[in-house]
């Protein structure tokens, strides 16, 4: 798929997963997301492996998946250098809630952005 094409379903996403190394394993933790702009992310996470990896400036991977109006899967990942992010930096009335929950807001960068279709 496209980079708009996938930007077009991230801009509709709501949850994702992090996808991650924990104590060198690979894990996926979910996260709730707002697409800023064509070139970063918003992630809304009380997982601390996500938050720790942002702190470190680990690079992480997104992914979504969804079934579409003729029922044929989707997957989009994206990757970046995950940072933390301010709260007034990034204001998103769609991930607010979990912010006021106690979650923490982290901001990627899509420096990578890969989909495809399943059949």
């Amino acid at each position: 798929m496209s980079r708009d094409a996938c930007l077009a379903l991230l801009d509709n996403a709501d949850l994702a997963r992090v996808v991650l190394s924990v104590r060198c394993l690979p894990a996926a933790l979910p996260a709730r997301i707002a697409l800023i702009g064509e070139d970063h992310l918003v992630l809304s996470s009380r997982e601390s492996a996500v938050i720790l990896a942002a702190r470190r400036g680990d690079v992480i991977s997104v992914q979504i998946d969804g079934i579409d109006e003729q029922g044929c899967t989707w997957s989009v990942m994206v990757s970046g250098i995950a940072s933390s992010a301010a709260p007034e930096e990034l204001q998103v009335p769609r991930i607010e809630a979990s912010r006021e929950r106690g979650a923490t807001l982290l901001a990627l960068p899509l420096s990578v952005v890969i989909g495809q279709r399943g059949h």
